[in-house]
């Protein structure tokens, strides 16, 4: 996105070719950025920004199929410019409300024409000059934040976003590496964010850090596997991402961070795991924020942890890829793991080797569906999941990754 943005060409390594990222790639395409996509993961991609010259109405529906992320990051987008879009998705996708993104973006000046619930279908009428606001956010959400600050890029004078709790600060740092003026304060316990509008973005050359949350499937596998030891190279370690780690280490969990570094503006380490005995912890809340999308695989981890984990504050789970929180206590119970579900909290009452033998509830939710297949990988008997292809949202090669470390996922004979 920002280098579709930015003056010059931005090149790209280490990116994922995942279908969230191909779907933004195409809907920056069909806008009028110029990008180049190698065939193969790990290849060179290559944005031609459009800087000065804008962004252009697509000429046809732009689908961004189960990319929640992409969606709201580029209803910022558009609505920066004298442009509109309508964005579509795939079920999943359709039923996620644009609500909390809607309503900043709408005090700023961009218009929407939503489908009921604030859900996809959903058209974005965007402006050349967009109102500057502080905004408080009711709940801490990156994309919300992100979605702002991107519109923020062209509205007259300081665009501020108040976080009462931080969250994954991605943008901030891409903000300030493509030469935009942007800082962060901590003022009366928020994390208070200013951005002057107007910047040129010039583009630069980008490696991506290993994804700290796919990295998160590995590591876990690892740990409930006996005699493991696996490293897991150019892992994101930014604080706002670590929570999971933190609280592995929290259960008992041998991980260390070798190598450490910087990557194009973000903290880098290589993750080394090893097989460990687990114990139950309570998840501090102020850590949430940094490990929202890694509660799933967590949960995994607890199954087999000796005595409880609790986790609270979950409420975000809920308008997830599926009502995740949901998902997990269900899917805990099929295999056998006493799950106790509140509004927004979870208790799992781990065991050192959960039963499994039994078929999960992917939901069309990439998550759910890689967590469980962790699990039957240490669980007594098998774990089946109901749908497989969603896995290519986030993670394709999953499946063949963790083969090639000795798991033994494939399809049923």
């Amino acid at each position: 996105m920002f280098g579709a943005l930015a003056e010059g060409e931005t090149v790209i390594s280490g990116l994922l070719n995942g279908e969230d990222v191909m779907h933004t790639g195409q809907a920056l395409s069909a806008m009028g950025a110029e990008i180049h996509a190698p065939a193969e993961t790990g290849g060179i991609w290559r944005v031609k920004g459009i800087g000065a010259a804008g962004l252009k109405t697509p000429r046809a529906t732009v689908y961004l199929g189960n990319s929640g992320t992409s969606t709201r990051l580029l209803m910022g987008v558009v609505g920066g410019y004298p442009i509109h879009a309508t964005f579509t998705g795939d079920a999943s996708l359709s039923k996620r409300p644009m609500g909390r993104v809607i309503k900043p973006l709408a005090q700023m000046g961009v218009q929407f024409e939503a489908s009921s619930g604030d859900m996809l279908p959903l058209k974005i009428i965007g402006g050349a000059k967009l109102a500057p606001i502080e905004y408080t956010l009711p709940v801490a959400s990156a994309q919300v934040k992100s979605a702002i600050l991107f519109a923020g890029l062209h509205a007259e004078g300081v665009t501020t976003v108040i976080e009462p709790e931080p969250t994954r600060d991605h943008t901030e740092r891409m903000l300030r590496f493509f030469g935009a003026k942007i800082e962060s304060t901590m003022e009366n316990g928020a994390n208070v964010i200013r951005l002057n509008g107007f910047p040129t973005l010039k583009a630069q050359p980008i490696t991506v850090p290993s994804d700290p949350s796919s990295a998160g499937f590995l590591a876990v596998a690892a740990l409930i596997t006996k005699d493991s030891d696996v490293l897991i190279p150019g892992v994101s370690i930014n604080p706002l991402r670590a929570g999971l780690y933190d609280t592995l280490i929290d259960m008992g969990g041998d991980i260390t961070f070798e190598n450490q570094r910087d990557m194009s503006g973000e903290p880098v380490a290589d993750i080394r795991v090893k097989s460990s005995a687990l114990k139950g912890v309570t998840v501090p809340k102020s850590r949430v924020p940094s490990m929202i999308d890694e509660f799933p695989i967590l949960s995994v981890a607890a199954s087999f942890a000796d005595g409880k984990t609790y986790m609270s504050d979950l409420k975000e789970l809920r308008v997830k890829e599926s009502d995740r929180l949901l998902a997990i206590a269900k899917g805990l119970t099929a295999c056998g793991v006493l799950a106790e579900m509140g509004e927004d909290d979870l208790t799992v009452h781990g065991s050192v080797q959960p039963k499994g033998g039994c078929m999960v509830a992917a939901n069309l939710d990439h998550r759910i569906a890689m967590s469980f297949l962790v699990m039957g990988m240490a669980s007594r008997e098998p774990v089946s999941i109901d749908d497989a292809e969603t896995m290519n949202t986030s993670f394709p090669g999953f499946a063949a990754l963790m083969n090639s470390l000795g798991a033994k996922i494939g399809s049923p004979e």
